[in-house]
């Protein structure tokens, strides 16, 4: 998952700041190897007590920015003096709540960090308040006036997308004195979102079951990520029963939450006179709305593509039958691991096709003291990549020196360069890319590493492994995330025409999705109502329609990495100008003007067919075993 810390950039952009989250906050366990590589923080600040007096020293500052209020359209000049001292001090708060972030993940248990980290948030949301007047004025200033100053005045160059932003959005900015109630408010309404983070990391106690080895596990977040994928299916099932039957002991407290932040983003959207929540959550990166409605129908018409797969898991695993348990365990279990460094030179040998300048980015950042590697105890689970300009990438991992390790080390740093790429390329004013091209980046590498491993893969098992991770990453990314976006969209309607939301009733409409993706009616697969209340185990619903990003860049990633994989003239120079042109145009015009249009259908069928190419090869080699073992 990728943050950007505001979208008018000109009153609250900070630093490039991108953040790139696999599952929500609990601990991650110690790693086997008992390892640390930790990154180096005082790139940012020699010492916690540096960053104490920065934040001081900032909140200081705010008065300055308040000063420009009512000036900005006395001259060009007084305009660009107080943009850039809005960013100025802009990026120090977001490098200052940067460091915050990454101090409190390195151990979720010290609540002397967790104390900086809402430090830090209270901060950003203070700068928000000083510079919420920016859009609002400037929009009284007028689009002739605004234009005559970006052509008198050279400074204001790099300004001048932000501030033609702020006009797009003019209907939708409110005057003065709610622009600045509307920031005041912004720590409430992060509340739910909150609220969710306490009770899924500290609060809920967490069920404890015995697999057949003998060995008593805690099913915690990250054990949860571990043992559903036993190959066992007796344990898969325990491990399913007792996780989701502990979060079905939350689903009121859970509803009422998710509920809260639904009407959160619906009062957001009628605040700003949107038509509805969609809308308004999509208007800041300018994303048509064709994009996620075309999205969830070409992925309900590729649902027999969907089930074509789960049938092949079925065959694969020899089960008799597929319940929603069965979903996670690799269709060939290979015993195989892999050292980090191992993660780094696969990495680098797949991303050749990207030439030297991308290769020499990922060597620099190998050298580095710039991730956070394994799990230990207290540590943030999950995976993400923050980028911060003018200091560099900094990655959480959790390497448990498996494939998917690799593959999650490949996608961080395929986010570490667009964030280096970006900020090389531009000013800070639009480096900041959006979460629309940030998962492009990240999913693309990933295509990359298979496609490598595929080609130097010396026997069947190990082409039936890589064939199967790509059918999942297909599946958690594509069909999944469409899923998630689809029932996101459901929840905010019901509360717009009128309807109650309650934890029970987001479980009938979550179960009605589980059983339409996986083929419930048709037979493919039987889903267990208890497990329907997985809606509020997934962090994401909290972001405002985050989710579906995840599945238009794969789709638009797989495009990219097919054309450049096949040698196509120029493709990888236009992928690389897409990730360098950082947050300078709209993602959705830029990746459109690369030949990737995601309101329309073709991206979403190519991908479907790229399974379907797959599970070709898959049946291909099921078929040589099957003649083999006649004979």
């Amino acid at each position: 998952m990728k943050i950007t810390t505001g979208r008018i950039r000109l009153a609250t952009m900070t630093a490039a700041v991108a953040l790139s989250l696999a599952i929500a906050p609990a601990y991650a366990e110690q790693s086997a190897e008992k390892e640390v590589v930790a990154w180096d923080l005082t790139d940012m600040y020699e010492t916690p007590e540096a960053w104490a007096a920065d934040r001081e020293a900032l909140l200081a500052m705010l008065p300055v920015l308040e000063g420009y209020k009512g000036r900005l359209g006395e001259s060009a000049a007084t305009l660009l003096e107080a943009l850039d001292a809005s960013g100025d001090v802009g990026a120090k708060v977001g490098r200052l709540f940067v460091y915050a972030g990454l101090k409190s993940d390195e151990d979720l248990r010290v609540s002397g960090n967790q104390e900086r980290r809402s430090l830090g948030g209270s901060l950003f949301a203070r700068y928000s308040q000083a510079t919420s007047y920016f859009p609002p004025e400037i929009l009284s200033v007028g689009a002739e006036k605004i234009e005559a100053f970006i052509a008198e005045e050279p400074g204001l160059a790099k300004h001048a997308f932000g501030l033609r932003d702020i006009l797009r959005q003019g209907p939708h900015t409110l005057g003065n004195e709610a622009e600045e109630v509307m920031a005041l408010a912004s720590e409430i309404r992060g509340g739910p979102g909150r609220i969710y983070g306490i009770l899924a990391s500290s609060d809920i106690k967490w069920p404890t079951i015995t697999l057949s080895t003998g060995e008593e596990v805690t099913l915690n977040q990250a054990a949860y990520t571990r043992y559903r994928a036993e190959p066992n299916r007796a344990d898969r099932k325990a491990v399913f029963d007792a996780f989701w039957g502990k979060w079905a002991e939350y689903e009121n407290t859970m509803g009422q939450t998710l509920d809260t932040q639904v009407k959160t983003h619906i009062f957001d959207a009628k605040a700003r006179k949107y038509s509805n929540a969609l809308e308004s959550s999509m208007s800041g990166s300018n994303i048509p709305k064709a994009v996620y409605y075309t999205l969830i129908e070409a992925v309900n018409q590729g649902l027999p593509t969907f089930h074509r797969y789960l049938k092949i898991r079925q065959r694969v695993l020899g089960l008799d039958d597929l319940h929603y348990y069965d979903i996670y365990p690799a269709l060939v279990q290979l015993d195989k691991t892999y050292t980090l460094d191992d993660a780094k030179t696969l990495t680098l040998a797949a991303a050749k096709p990207l030439g030297q300048e991308y290769i020499d980015m990922l060597e620099i950042g190998f050298a580095e003291n710039w991730m956070h590697v394994f799990p230990q105890t207290g540590k943030r689970p999950g995976a993400y990549q923050w980028g911060v300009y003018e200091v560099h990438p900094y990655l959480l991992l959790n390497f448990n020196s498996d494939y998917e390790s690799v593959s999650t080390f490949a996608h961080e740093w395929g986010h570490g360069v667009h964030s280096m790429l970006a900020g090389r390329a531009q000013t800070r004013e639009n480096s900041g890319y959006s979460t629309f091209t940030a998962e492009l980046a990240s999913t693309t590498t990933e295509v990359f590493l298979n496609e490598d491993l595929m080609a130097k893969a010396t026997n069947d098992d190990e082409r039936l492994y890589l064939l199967g991770m790509e059918l999942e990453s297909i599946r958690g990314t594509f069909y999944r995330q469409t899923m998630f976006a689809e029932f996101e969209l459901k929840i905010h309607e019901a509360v717009e025409n009128g309807q109650a939301l309650s934890g029970e009733r987001m479980s009938e409409m979550y179960l009605d999705l589980l059983r339409r993706y996986h083929g419930a009616d048709e037979g493919v697969m039987e889903i267990d109502p208890l497990y329907a209340i997985e809606w509020a185990y997934i962090p994401h619903f909290y972001r405002n329609f985050y989710v579906y990003q995840y599945a238009t860049s794969i789709s638009g990633g797989v495009q990219f990495a097919e054309r450049i994989l096949g040698g196509e003239e120029g493709a990888a120079e236009s992928y690389l100008n897409v990730l360098k042109a950082g947050g300078s145009e709209y993602p959705y015009e830029l990746l459109k003007e690369a030949g990737i249009d995601l309101a329309t259908k073709a991206p979403y069928e190519a991908l479907i067919g790229r399974m379907n190419g797959i599970m070709d090869e898959i049946e291909v080699i099921l078929e040589k075993r099957s003649r083999a073992a006649r004979k």
